[in-house]
């Protein structure tokens, strides 16, 4: 299975080793990402009837969202430290084991303080997740084939939306009910089991990196390593750091951070109020909310593998993650401004996921070209920390400014403006 496109690799061999290890990380890697975002989105369907329920406001709901993102951005940096210190099988296996269960324990919440409490601790469990994975794939591929090797792991992204939508909206409708339980319930505890079972998988199918992969030859094994210490040496030739100050005291670290920032911001605001924003079009059905909310991820996913490819074909990030920014932007603008026509506020949405999610997967190649060793793990994390900061500031933002405005196609307006800032600041940054 070729997974990598040709262009970019040095010879036949050295392509055909690189998808060998792309076949064999990327679709489990997928699978994980796809089980993280639909544990940590449910909750916008859920929102649909567990509102009433447990007495949530648009306001509240937005605040308990996002709260989730205060507890991960606070054990970001130490986890992905820990990771770097003790390995990826065993750290992403705790990482997935707690998220699980902490995730199927939101279906006991009964009041919006509840609510609270279990996303801080959802936060804290999966805290590290994104930034290790990352941190992981630079162990493993150099960085002019890194951007086909993150896209497709954020691909997670897309697919959880394709599937995660459809399969939301059925659960909650059919098992409404059943047991003594509400459908939300029951989406939580189904939703979360598969991510206990994934942590389990993870301690026998990760190695920590190519040293200890007994898949590959020896020869692949210490190819692959000996490419990755010679792209290390090249950088520490430049003067780019591997050691953990290097990684603070780097400008173009800090605006890639905030470029995240208004990137996952926009991917949260709409991942958590898309089956709000859809059953607003006049969409009385959970399990049409749910088909519907699969159509600007389907599309998405189809955007963000060409995006992917085309940059590490051409070796180009900053304009590809700005020009992206700004189709998402665009979409946003024009999803708001037809609020009332239905078809139109469809397609504004699709771009702003395919411009969105594109954006994200070819920006986490850039800390790994800039950064190595610990400073590549302390970067990736903070980068990812401040990032997520925004998947706390744009959904709550969204709420207030629903509950205060009476206009929902405000918010959508919040994240266009910010996702136009990001696309300004990445232009600015020197050595993307």
């Amino acid at each position: 299975m070729n997974l990598l496109a040709r262009a970019g690799f040095g010879d036949e061999s050295e392509w055909r080793l690189y998808n060998k290890i792309a076949s064999r990380l990327l679709p489990f890697m997928i699978l994980l990402y796809v089980i993280s975002f639909l544990d940590r989105v449910n909750i916008g369907f859920a929102k649909l009837r567990m509102a009433s329920d447990i007495g949530l406001s648009d306001a509240a709901y937005g605040f308990g969202a996002g709260v989730f993102f205060v507890a991960y951005c606070i054990c970001e940096i130490p986890s992905n430290l820990i990771l770097a210190r003790v390995g990826a099988r065993i750290w992403i296996a705790r990482i997935m084991l707690l998220w699980g269960l902490v995730s199927a324990g939101m279906m006991f919440v009964t009041s919006p303080v509840e609510f609270y409490v279990m996303r801080v601790l959802l936060g804290v469990a999966e805290a590290g997740f994104f930034p290790g994975i990352i941190l992981y794939l630079t162990y493993w591929f150099p960085t002019r084939q890194r951007s086909q090797a993150i896209s497709y792991f954020l691909l997670g992204i897309a697919l959880a939306g394709v599937i995660g939508g459809p399969f939301s909206g059925w659960l909650m409708q059919t098992l409404d009910r059943q047991d003594g339980l509400h459908g939300w319930q029951w989406l939580f505890l189904i939703e979360g089991i598969p991510a206990v079972m994934a942590g389990i998988a993870t301690i026998f199918f990760l190695d920590d990196g190519p040293a200890k992969a007994r898949w590959l030859t020896a020869n692949e094994r210490e190819r692959v390593i000996d490419t990755l210490v010679q792209e290390r040496a090249a950088r520490d030739a430049l003067g780019m750091g591997h050691k953990l100050g290097h990684a603070f005291r780097d400008l173009d670290v800090w605006a890639l951070a905030c470029v995240n920032f208004t990137q996952i911001g926009g991917i949260y605001g709409l991942a958590f109020w898309l089956p709000q924003i859809i059953r607003e079009l006049g969409v009385a059905s959970l399990l049409h909310t749910g088909l519907i909310t699969a159509i600007p991820f389907g599309f998405a996913a189809l955007t963000m593998i060409f995006v992917g490819r085309h940059s590490d074909r051409v070796n180009e990030r900053r304009w590809h993650v700005a020009c992206t920014a700004i189709i998402g932007s665009s979409g946003l603008l024009l999803s708001g401004a037809f609020a009332h026509i239905p078809v139109l506020s469809l397609i504004g949405l699709t771009l702003a996921a395919a411009g969105l999610i594109s954006a994200n997967a070819v920006l986490f190649v850039v800390p790994g070209s800039i950064l190595s060793g610990t400073a590549a793990a302390a970067g990736i994390g903070m980068i990812s920390m401040i990032g997520n900061a925004g998947g706390y500031v744009f959904p709550f933002g969204i709420g207030w400014l629903r509950e205060i405005s009476g206009r929902p196609e405000y918010g959508l307006f919040l994240l266009a403006i910010a996702s136009f800032m990001g696309a300004l600041v990445m232009l600015r940054i020197r050595k993307a």
